[in-house]
């Protein structure tokens, strides 16, 4: 919904998606590709990841480490959707970041969700969205 609302039409643009998993990475892949997006699926050990990823229009990062992609990671203009979760401790304090080190990142994006605050509240406005529907329905 989000890309969709700021892109509009997806049709064609290049996605990365740095993240394998069953539970994101694939179902995201699959979503972008419904859309007709051209589709990559990398992860971790994927080799010149960086290389691989500054060629997206749509950068989908969902591999579960701490701030591993960087702004040089990003294609100036990109949009960066940040799934990761990550509690890390920074001046000993625990704090919340994603797996885009956001600042960096930011500064070369076109667009980016930040964490916590990005992609957390769309995810439980969908899943409203979709109980409504369902509870419609039913009756």
């Amino acid at each position: 919904m989000m890309l969709r609302d700021h892109h509009g039409s997806l049709s064609g643009l290049n996605a990365v998606v740095v993240g394998r998993s069953n539970i994101v990475g694939k179902p995201m892949a699959q979503l972008l590709l419904k859309d007709s997006c051209t589709v990559t699926i990398a992860h971790s050990r994927t080799k010149d990841l960086k290389e691989v990823c500054k060629r997206a229009d749509i950068l989908v990062a969902a591999v579960g480490r701490a701030e591993m992609i960087t702004g040089d990671y990003v294609r100036p203009g990109a949009t960066v959707i940040d799934v990761g979760i990550n509690r890390i401790e920074r001046d000993g304090k625990n704090k919340l970041v994603g797996d885009v080190e956001y600042a960096s990142a930011a500064a070369v994006a076109g667009a980016i969700t930040p964490v916590p605050g990005g992609v957390g509240p769309m995810t439980i406005a969908s899943l409203l969205k979709n109980t409504l529907i369902a509870a419609k329905k039913e009756f």
